[in-house]
């Protein structure tokens, strides 16, 4: 039985809201994140079922924020005006550089699951369980998923 997705929209569309918002920081982004999420269910709602809609909703929303941030990242938008802003305001130029650069490395081979579990785990300070049952895997999963990630950042810091 196909999910409503208009049901889904009314109780869950503020929750994906919110987790947008998290996310990307922008309320004009969030919401045509939120709306790509809905339109993700939409497209897909035949082959889904409405067992956990929270859990679902709430990984498409992170998969869309997500895959917006990459897509910032290789395309960037921004004037002059709003790089010399944010370099201003920022107190440790450098170290933000550096940063940025090491997250990069970070996440340049890893799967986006594992991106997205890192996000959960480590931004949104959610428990082990909390992210196993949002990304569909064991809490041994994710626990060696998160390990694995750990051993080549310092992997990296070291290098």
């Amino acid at each position: 039985m196909p999910v409503n997705v208009e049901a889904l929209y009314k109780k869950y569309g503020p929750m994906v809201l919110r987790r947008c918002r998290r996310l990307l920081g922008d309320e004009e982004r969030a919401l045509d994140a939120m709306q790509d999420t809905f339109v993700r269910v939409l497209r897909h709602s035949g082959r889904l079922n409405d067992r956990a809609p929270s859990s679902l909703l709430y990984c498409i929303a992170t998969n869309v924020c997500l895959n917006m941030l990459r897509s910032d990242r290789r395309h960037p938008k921004i004037s002059g005006d709003e790089i010399l802003l944010s370099v201003a305001s920022v107190e440790d130029v450098e170290g933000g550089a550096l940063n940025r650069h090491l997250l990069e490395r970070i996440f340049r081979r890893e799967q986006s699951s594992t991106r997205t579990m890192a996000v959960l785990h480590y931004v949104d300070k959610m428990t082990l369980e909390e992210v196993a049952s949002h990304v569909g895997l064991s809490v041994s999963g994710v626990r060696k998923r998160l390990a694995g990630l750990k051993a080549r950042t310092r992997t990296l810091e070291e290098a």
